[in-house]
């Protein structure tokens, strides 16, 4: 399928009055259009406008509450637990890390750990957040099953990315990344687009490797079995156990810290059942921060001139290409699926949004017949 190229002003403004319609605030709308549009402009199209259809699926079935509000049920000086009481995932975890950074800016750090929310985006976002205020930070995320663990053929844990940002020079480290090859996200997309899936990235329901994006969502879904490889694949020769081991983290920080519920009871029973972990760590209670930002710096710029392979041109380091990834959107466009614009387009119609009053003539093509006398 083709992709269509907006700017930001247009999605930003669609998300801001899509999510009021939703039930919720002007200040709640721009926290969540914020995560998702920071995806889009970091080129993670997983988890940008294309998840809006989940969110709506979700409101609609009543598992995530529109109006419900966090509460901390447990704190210290240095930690806390909050119950996001079936929310918005982007809500908790813009509450919940500002009291990580919160914390860390008296104590040192900040450790928070989050249970009964929903999907909340990308977990860099929150990890910039403590980033943006000279701190260290870090967030993950349980979810669905969908990585099947080394040796098995049931998914058992979620994608459970790990996010660390660190301050530094010319522009922050930025590290965000699932402990599955792929994230379901991507999976969806390949999906969008009908394209079979990569060797090495999935299973089906017996444990065997497949290229069938319907199937292997299909599978996840009903838990029939199958699902997405752990970093590294399906063997212990190229890391299957690492990847398997790094997930297991994220769900140390998210359910089990909260007593939540672990990836294999996430979104069953009508409820999202997500946790999330969340951590902001001070530089300044280490000596100078500004001398530990510089010495960052500096060895970020000697991996970036280290000697390249045969017929490379450039190091990154990671952040860098997100750095770029931005500025091309904000002069190019966002790009956005035609097939998301079909949900877009639906969404319009359930909210009573005017989509010709964000993307003017434009009409998803597999839509022009269905909705020709609409607009």
């Amino acid at each position: 399928m083709a992709y269509q190229y907006w700017s930001y002003e247009t999605l930003h403004r669609f998300c801001m009055e899509a999510f009021q319609k939703f039930g919720f605030t002007e200040k709640e709308a721009d926290i969540i259009q914020d995560v998702l549009l920071t995806s889009d402009l970091y080129g993670i199209e997983s988890h940008g406008m294309q998840r809006m259809v989940r969110y709506h699926k979700c409101i609609e079935k009543g598992m995530i509450d529109v109006k419900a509000q966090p509460t901390v049920v447990f704190e210290t000086p240095i930690s806390a637990v909050i119950d996001a009481n079936e929310g918005m995932g982007q809500l908790v975890s813009h509450y919940a890390m500002e009291k990580a950074i919160e914390k860390a800016k008296a104590t040192g750090v900040g450790i928070v750990s989050v249970r009964n929310s929903n999907h909340y985006g990308i977990a860099g976002y929150y990890a910039k957040m403590a980033c943006k205020e000279g701190l260290i930070g870090f967030s993950c995320t349980n979810s669905e099953a969908i990585m099947v663990p080394t040796f098995s053929r049931k998914a058992m844990l979620g994608s459970n990315p790990i996010a660390i940002s660190f301050p530094a020079d010319p522009h922050p480290f930025f590290f965000d990344a699932s402990t599955t090859v792929v994230t379901r996200g991507k999976l969806e997309v390949y999906n969008k687009k009908g394209e079979p899936l990569h060797d090495g990235w999935a299973l089906d329901k017996d444990g065997h490797p497949s290229t069938d994006a319907p199937d292997v969502l299909a599978n996840i879904v009903a838990k029939n079995g199958g699902g997405i490889m752990p970093l590294g694949g399906a063997t212990e020769k190229l890391g299957s156990h690492k990847g398997y081991g790094y997930g297991m983290l994220c769900e140390i920080f998210s359910s089990i810290l909260s007593m939540g519920a672990t990836s294999n009871y996430c979104m069953t029973g009508g409820k999202g059942n997500i946790c999330h972990g969340f951590m902001a760590i001070n530089p300044a209670f280490f000596g100078d921060p500004a001398a530990i930002k510089e010495h960052f710096s500096t060895y970020l710029q000697e991996l970036r001139e280290s000697p390249k392979a045969d017929g490379q041109e450039r190091i990154y380091t990671h952040g860098e290409k997100e750095v770029a990834a931005i500025a091309d959107r904000m002069a190019n466009g966002i790009p956005v699926n035609d097939n998301t614009m079909v949900e877009v387009l639906d969404l319009c119609n359930y909210l009573g949004l005017d989509f010709a009053s964000y993307f003017g003539d434009y009409l998803p093509p597999v839509k022009k017949d269905v909705f020709k006398g609409n607009y």
